[in-house]
């Protein structure tokens, strides 16, 4: 069972037979189209940004750092927070 706050929580889990065992799994999270997101705001990224404490500011939970990485469309926080690179900090339905 997952946690709520986990980006895989809506997933729908699955099972596979291997070898007369039973392996349950989730299925593959496709990122979500930022377009059918809700802009909140733009933040323009510094230096010293850590995406934990962008996203407890903007959504009260260090562990919602996903969403960030979701509205902008990106994998890896490091490709993110580059300095003065607008973030969009979007509302969307994870």
């Amino acid at each position: 069972m997952l946690e709520k706050s986990s980006r895989y929580y809506s997933q729908e889990t699955a099972t596979l037979e291997v070898d007369g065992r039973t392996i349950r799994y989730q299925r593959r999270r496709f990122l979500p189209q930022p377009a059918t997101q809700t802009t909140l705001f733009e933040y323009s990224a510094k230096e010293s940004d850590r995406l934990d404490l962008l996203a407890a500011t903007c959504f009260g939970d260090p562990l919602q750092a996903f969403r960030i990485l979701d509205a902008n469309a990106v994998r890896k926080p490091s490709d993110l927070l580059e300095t003065r690179r607008r973030l969009r900090i979007a509302l969307g339905k994870w």
